[in-house]
């Protein structure tokens, strides 16, 4: 059958954008579009050509591996091609698989072949040359035939050995294997990229190919690099194992690291079930892996299978489902957090990858949609991973309409209307309604109950959650209007512990100025900053009337958060909940100035350890209210360690940088000096 021209088009268009993706990807480490689109292009032009195989040519994509290597770097001649694997995406491929093999070996439905297993990485592929266990040559797989030179960058990678280990090695050891940045040295390198405002990595296998291929080896050397072995090249003499398994196992007494999930299957169930198994162990690898390496173990048969033009006969790579999918943002809006984040979200044209239909990502925060130009219309790279919230990864610039639209932070929350303030030196933007916002109002009423702020006791977590999703309370102030009527016919409620919760909601009233301002959950106002303003201010009134530069009068009060504070109060959803708590019947004695002048503490840096006469909070409110620092842990910046029974690890560190030790009767003589 004559192809049409229709078809005669297709081939070629899809040559022409493969041979273009292959270009980005193999020479440039610069892909437009994620590895799932480009194998659906290789699997229709294999197809096609399968189907009409008069128009297979030697230049077809089908039968290249890669492209030519850039200019940058010297060219090297693999002496043993580095071909390419088929790929299986399903079960029954697999079986096809194996009923290739066994046609070809002319071997019985029955009988068995084993075959090796391992991750297939996510990285570089590259060849090792090592000559009298010297390494000699290290170079990239380019095109198949011919790679760059980059053995001044892979003399760099740790996990690589300059010499190998023992005296049984051949004298020529060509190795195979793939460069690769694990997960954490991604993320590190990524944080590192976007401090110093520089363009960071879209993913580990892009961040490794960049970093091996760079033209000054020093910049590879801060890369955090490694390297697993697979294969072999060109080997002189010839190794005497029997299996694929054993001459790999080898390498490893040479000094050259292998995959420690390497495995011997039984089978092609056995390599089914291996499948499944790293299936689910994927999201928690140090490492991206896409697929699972399947080869014949047995090397005389991998010798009668041979090859075709561009991979072995008996290999296979089975691909997981992809990770990354190309969709449309149909729009970009705005939600709220439970602490009050304001984070762009794409509405995405619904897409199956990782298993799932994704029709929403996260977009982070505006300086992220800014960076990746993320528009309304735009056609877009979405990633997910395993349980990982979907993301946006990259935006195919390629394809933007005239029509796509930018979006803009808006000015007020799209919950509750409360102004919406992103704090000097960050990046997240957050609603200001903090106490009225009915997305943040579940941890609002948790912070305000618990026990450093108002300690009303038997109000849990649990339990907070129930009265507002039973739309019993919306705010704190509503939490002093309950009945005990209300409570219990609650689950889980008898009426003996509802009367509990009110007599704690009532003892509850009676409280201090600087734990209602903790309770209130104002940003970076914790415990210490609250006694502070409480202190400098005396009264809730002046502290709600406070400008910025009066607040930073106070210690340890700074611009950042004297910004938070003026505009907490300045929402006037906060000011209501505020006097409907103080119309509750919630009240505190009149704060009593410290002297500073007279109090030795103030300033001072305390840690309290041990097991004291009292409870630690009590010595911690007194030092609070003599002007002291608590903190947690002890560090040389610590003034007074303040040690109980059983002081334990703070008390040999603080012994060990000189911190002044306190006991108790120590420290009652410090506050009488202060009085």
């Amino acid at each position: 059958m004559n192809p049409s021209q229709e078809i005669l088009s297709r081939i070629e268009a899809l040559r022409q954008q493969i041979n273009d993706h292959n270009r980005r990807y193999y020479v440039y480490d610069d892909p437009l579009i994620p590895d799932a689109e480009y194998d659906r292009l290789m699997r229709e032009l294999q197809s096609l050509e399968a189907e009409y195989p008069e128009l297979i040519s030697p230049n077809s994509p089908t039968q290249r591996v890669g492209d030519k290597p850039l200019s940058g770097f010297d060219e090297v001649v693999h002496q043993v091609p580095m071909l390419s694997l088929d790929n299986a995406f399903d079960d029954e491929e697999m079986r096809d698989f194996e009923r290739r093999i066994k046609d070809r070996l002319k071997l019985a439905e029955s009988e068995q072949i084993n075959y090796l297993a391992e991750p297939k990485l996510d990285g570089l592929a590259v060849s090792l040359r090592y000559e009298q266990g010297s390494l000699v040559m290290g170079a990239t797989r380019g095109d198949g035939n011919r790679g760059e030179d980059v053995t001044s960058n892979v003399r760099t990678i740790k996990a690589i050995p300059l010499k190998l280990l023992g005296e049984q090695w051949p004298d020529v050891l060509e190795v195979r294997g793939e460069v690769f940045m694990p997960k954490a040295g991604f993320e590190s390198l990524n944080e590192r990229a976007r401090k110093a405002d520089e363009k960071s990595f879209v993913n580990p296998r892009n961040a490794a190919a960049g970093s091996l291929r760079q033209l000054d080896p020093r910049i590879t050397a801060q890369r955090p690099l490694t390297f697993l072995a697979y294969g072999f090249g060109e080997v002189s003499p010839e190794h005497t194992e029997l299996n694929l398994s054993d001459r790999i196992n080898a390498l490893r007494s040479f000094g050259i690291p292998t995959s420690p999930l390497m495995a011997v299957t039984d089978g092609i169930q056995g390599c089914i079930d291996y499948y499944r198994q790293l299936e689910t162990e994927r999201d928690d690898l140090p490492y991206d892996i896409d697929g699972v390496v399947f080869k014949v173990d047995d090397l005389a048969l991998q010798a009668q299978l041979g090859f075709v033009s561009r991979a072995p006969r008996w290999a296979v790579a089975y691909k997981f489902p992809a990770q990354e999918e190309l969709t449309q943002v149909e729009a970009i809006e705005f939600q709220v957090g439970r602490t009050g984040a304001v984070t762009p979200v794409a509405r995405l044209q619904p897409v199956f990858v990782g298993g799932v239909t994704v029709s929403n990502a996260t977009l982070h925060n505006m300086d992220e949609v800014r960076r990746k130009d993320v528009r309304v219309g735009d056609t877009v790279v979405v990633r997910r991973a395993g349980d990982v919230i979907p993301e946006v990864v990259s935006v195919i610039l390629e394809k933007r309409s005239a029509s796509s639209q930018s979006v803009d932070l808006p000015e007020r929350c799209p919950v509750c209307d409360s102004e919406v303030v992103i704090a000097e030196g960050e990046a997240v933007a957050r609603c200001s309604g903090g106490l009225f916002c009915p997305a943040q109002r579940k941890e609002a009423i948790k912070h305000f109950a618990s026990r450093k702020a108002m300690d009303i006791e038997g109000l849990g977590d649990k339990l907070v959650e129930q009265l507002v999703e039973l739309e019993m309370i919306s705010t704190p102030a509503d939490l002093y209007a309950l009945t005990l009527e209300q409570l219990s016919g609650l689950e889980r409620m008898a009426e003996k512990s509802a009367q509990n919760l009110l007599d704690a909601l009532s003892k509850s009233k009676q409280t201090t100025l600087n734990r209602f301002l903790y309770g209130l959950g104002i940003r970076e106002v914790g415990e210490a900053t609250a006694q502070a303003l409480a202190q400098q201010f005396l009264t809730l009134k002046a502290i709600e009337e406070a400008d910025e530069e009066s607040l930073q009068e106070t210690p340890d009060v700074g611009p950042i958060v004297a910004a938070h504070i003026v505009s907490f109060f300045r929402q006037s959803h906060n000011r209501v909940v505020i006097d409907e708590l103080l119309q509750a019947g919630i009240e505190w004695p009149e704060v009593a100035r410290v002297e500073t002048a007279a109090s030795s503490l103030v300033g001072k840096t305390v840690v309290i350890t041990g097991t004291l006469s009292r409870p630690r909070d009590e010595f911690k409110q007194t030092l609070l209210a003599h002007g002291a620092k608590v903190t947690g842990s002890v560090s040389s910046k610590t003034d007074y360690l303040l040690a109980g029974e059983a002081a334990g690890s703070k008390l040999t560190k603080a012994e060990k940088l000189g911190v002044t030790v306190l006991n108790e009767a120590a420290l009652e003589a410090l506050l009488n000096q202060a009085e």
